[in-house]
């Protein structure tokens, strides 16, 4: 039963933000950061798979690229609703920072073990950009939508890191077998 205060309360009020609530402005900020933070990754597994020889991996790789496509054009979207301007590309500066820049020499080597780490490399960052995202006070709707991607991320990242450290393992265990 609605109380007459609530009958006549602003819908409006409801969706007002909680004390420590993100301006719209920090959300769209946040989310961009997330939206390079995925081209960087699809950019660096794109990378990886055309570096791989492994046809598994060549398409695990693919495959990663493609869902963080996907993750980017969802945060793009988010930014769109809350009326902002969404990155449509990685930067170089965040490449560089989260380390998906060396995957072009281990690629170039043509090392599984080392393609490997660099993905590892790249998906620990993203890792952290998600958790620090997953900290703000973002809104539900956007928060939904971060926590979902993080668990995928997550999921990634710890496929990737078996993947590498099978690779090291086999490589350490026969040191004849190359890649």
């Amino acid at each position: 039963m609605i109380n007459d205060y609530e009958a006549t309360k602003p819908i409006i009020e409801d969706a007002v933000p909680i004390s420590g609530a993100m301006s719209n402005d920090d959300v769209i900020s946040t989310l961009n950061g997330l939206i390079e933070t995925c081209k960087d990754g699809q950019d660096g597994f794109t990378v990886a798979a055309e570096g791989i020889e492994r046809s598994d991996l060549k398409s695990l790789f693919y495959e990663f690229a493609q869902q963080r496509s996907q993750f980017a054009g969802e945060l793009q979207s988010l930014v769109q609703s809350l009326g902002g301007d969404p990155e449509d590309s990685s930067s170089l500066a965040g490449t560089l920072h989260r380390g998906w820049i060396n995957i072009k020499s281990a690629v170039t080597g043509q090392d599984e073990a080392s393609i490997l780490s660099e993905c590892e490399r790249g998906e620990d960052n993203a890792k952290k950009m998600y958790k620090e995202a997953l900290e703000e006070h973002l809104p539900a709707n956007v928060l939904d939508v971060v926590q979902t991607q993080y668990t995928s991320i997550q999921a990634a990242h710890d496929r990737v890191k078996a993947l590498r450290d099978s690779a090291t393992g086999d490589r350490s265990s026969s040191a004849t077998t190359s890649y």
